[in-house]
């Protein structure tokens, strides 16, 4: 909600036309989607698998510090290419076109604390329907931060940068609570909602199997590594919800990313809901291996735009739509990881912080005159 709004200089019918142009832009992607794709996921799949298993198995002699680090770091990049790419990507839908019931967002199940169904209920269907409305969008600073100057500041978000910290080392857990709307249903009245209760016990079971695997199972295995091993496992998880976080504040909170409210949705056309994505959202600019291990969410723009089209085609697809951003002078808002992330937290320690009181307008001698 900024006082000049970047989108003031086009016409209902150029939003419209820039609709019509972004639909092209899916359509060919969706009538070109093949054997190709089919092979690419599947590939993601197998390879992450099987870093995972080497890397659990040098974690069985994790005792030595070698066999820590090695099996650490391995085990890092495969939970992050589990959430980032793999899951993140196939609950959203966007390979459920080749029919694959063990590759398909009614079947999968990802490595994290989030039940994959209450996931995909807050982030596809809210978060992605309502990007960046406040009020509406509960991905917008998750509950615990102010994100817009309008907003009415109180002493608490004096805090917000401690929060965004512990949310960030955390993150499983907190996107497991607000999936739950945790802050809401803590009232004694919605406790007792069947509702929630069952989506609460739900989300108390995946916590149950995570840990489980992850804190117990596994850890056991190792034997004499028993302690290297937690000690690997908490930092391989760790370092996957800080990742994570940060590739998702750098899509949504940087500089130059507008936010909006909940009055200037109504009525939205197909045209409007686009702009919005374009508007709502921010790139990370960086070498393949960047994009990939942040699951293509560097493309934060065109996922937002095109949330079902495999993550695979937004490199592509980015070209077209950052052409469309010149064509209809908008501002596309991109930059490397370092400069996304400083953005992001510069925003998050401003908003902490009350607005600074209005100055008055200086007055030039005329005004000065009629005044007297």
């Amino acid at each position: 909600m900024t006082a000049i709004d970047p989108t003031a200089h086009l016409t209902a019918e150029q939003i419209e036309e820039l609709g019509r142009e972004l639909d092209a832009i899916r359509d060919e992607v969706i009538a070109d989607r093949g054997e190709k794709d089919a092979a690419y996921i599947r590939k993601v799949i197998s390879a992450q698998r099987k870093l995972e298993l080497a890397s659990r198995g040098v974690l069985l002699f994790s005792l030595f510090p070698p066999a820590w680090l090695i099996g650490t770091a391995g085990l890092s990049v495969a939970k992050i290419m589990d959430n980032m790419e793999i899951g993140h990507n196939i609950l959203h839908g966007q390979w459920d076109w080749m029919r694959d019931p063990k590759i398909h967002s009614t079947t999968w199940e990802w490595d994290h604390v989030s039940p994959s169904d209450q996931w995909k209920h807050s982030h596809n269907e809210l978060h992605h329907t309502y990007t960046n409305v406040i009020g509406k969008d509960n991905d917008l600073g998750y509950g615990i931060m102010r994100v817009d100057e309008d907003q009415k500041w109180h002493p608490f978000h004096l805090g917000q940068p401690l929060w965004n910290f512990l949310n960030a080392c955390f993150f499983e857990y907190g996107i497991a609570a607000y999936d739950l709307e945790l802050g809401k249903n803590l009232h004694k009245r919605r406790r007792k909602n069947p509702e929630f209760r069952a989506r609460a016990r739900a989300v108390g079971r995946k916590i149950r199997k995570q840990v489980l695997k992850d804190y117990v199972i596994h850890p056991l295995l190792s034997g004499p590594s028993f302690l290297p091993t937690l000690a690997a496992t908490f930092t391989a998880n760790l370092v996957r919800n800080l990742w994570t976080h940060s590739v998702i504040m750098c899509g949504h909170f940087p500089e130059g990313v507008q936010v909006f409210e909940r009055r200037s949705i109504k009525g939205e056309t197909r045209g409007q809901w686009y702009l919005r994505q374009m508007m709502g959202s921010a790139n990370i600019s960086g070498s393949k291996a960047m994009h990939f291990m942040t699951g293509n969410l560097s493309h934060q723009i065109e996922h937002h735009l095109f949330p079902d089209l495999p993550s695979n085609r937004y490199a592509e697809v980015a070209v077209k739509v950052r052409a469309l951003f010149e064509k209809y002078e908008l501002e596309y808002v991109t930059g490397p990881l370092p400069k996304q992330v400083f953005s992001a937290w510069h925003k998050v320690f401003r908003l902490a912080l009350p607005n600074k009181p209005n100055k008055p307008k200086a007055r030039t001698p005329d005004q000065e005159l009629v005044a007297a």
